[in-house]
């Protein structure tokens, strides 16, 4: 009788085997689909919010672009303005520009994170599509704000790599050229769009962030009185030789009204005189992201010291 038994239970015990060996193909081929749809709680402005752990299709509304690229990320759509800034141009060629109102649009990209300014509309429709996270513009400074965009994408480890090592470089080069200008030169900077002038404080972009906060150069006292509070200043082209540094930055957009660099008045500034205007390209000049500061930084390291 035993003998009769013998290979009825090697049989069962084959046909256990097997089946639990396929039991685990089946966990190791579902692994990846779980890790895919992990979360992890971002402490958002608005509050906790689930993400994905490792997003794999974020939309951009607002800005941060350069942030997500710099991150390696893939970005499926983006706003008009990142759209067309030429320091993107590569990376967003076969990206969808898309607008806060772009409902239909943006569910056919089918997001699995959305970002934008606090300022967007529609975010309660935008978070039923996919989680979405806003921040206030200037409310933390350029570097802490690439810190957090490392948080959210859970990439913080990166993002401080990137913040320490452009602290250093942008410090140093500092150093470099408050030691050639002198250390009470005064650098100012304009931005000419459309047939508007402006003048900026120590954040609003167009590499102010660089030459105020991290090389410490100074700004004219007249530019820290009408522009450090709110940002930014509009002026006319008569009292420009009011707030021009010994050496002046000019962001110009390619549509601009420049006739007021055919002025005497703008021709007899010290600067302009000593050839202490560098010019940079105006679209673009706008975000404070890795991939825009470490471009800004190459321009202001070629204009100040020639290298």
């Amino acid at each position: 009788m035993k003998k009769l038994l013998l290979p009825f239970i090697l049989l069962a015990a084959l046909i256990i085997s097997a089946c639990g060996t396929d039991t685990s193909k089946e966990k190791d081929t579902a692994a990846p689909e779980d890790k895919k749809s992990e979360t992890i709680t971002y402490q958002s402005e608005n509050g906790p919010i689930e993400v994905p752990a490792d997003p794999q299709r974020v939309i951009l509304l607002s800005g941060f672009t350069g942030n997500v690229i710099d991150l390696g990320v893939n970005v499926v759509g983006v706003d008009v303005w990142s759209k067309n800034n030429p320091t993107f141009e590569k990376e967003m060629k076969d990206v969808a520009e898309v607008s806060d109102e772009d409902l239909e649009k943006i569910i056919e990209l089918e997001p699995d994170l959305i970002i934008g300014l606090s300022n967007i509309k529609n975010v309660d429709k935008l978070s039923e599509i996919a989680p979405t996270v806003t921040y206030t513009w200037g409310k933390v400074d350029y570097l802490t704000q690439h810190l957090e965009i490392g948080k959210l994408l859970n990439k913080e480890k990166e993002a401080r790599s990137w913040v320490d090592d452009f602290k250093k470089e942008a410090e140093a080069a500092g150093e470099e050229i408050r030691a050639k200008i002198g250390e009470d030169a005064t650098v100012s900077v304009m931005e000419s769009y459309g047939k508007d002038l402006y003048v900026f404080g120590s954040n609003w972009a167009r590499g102010t962030e660089i030459l105020y906060q991290a090389m410490k150069l100074n700004m004219p006292e007249k530019v820290k009185e009408v522009a450090e509070k709110s940002g930014y200043a509009a002026m006319s082209a008569e009292v420009i030789p009011e707030y021009a540094g010994d050496y002046m930055i000019l962001s110009k957009y390619s549509d601009a009204d420049t006739s007021f660099q055919e002025t005497e008045t703008y021709k007899n500034i010290p600067a302009v005189k000593s050839n202490h205007v560098f010019e940079m390209e105006g679209n673009g000049a706008s975000f404070s992201d890795p991939v825009t500061l470490e471009k800004q930084l190459e321009f202001f390291k070629k204009s100040f010291l020639g290298n």
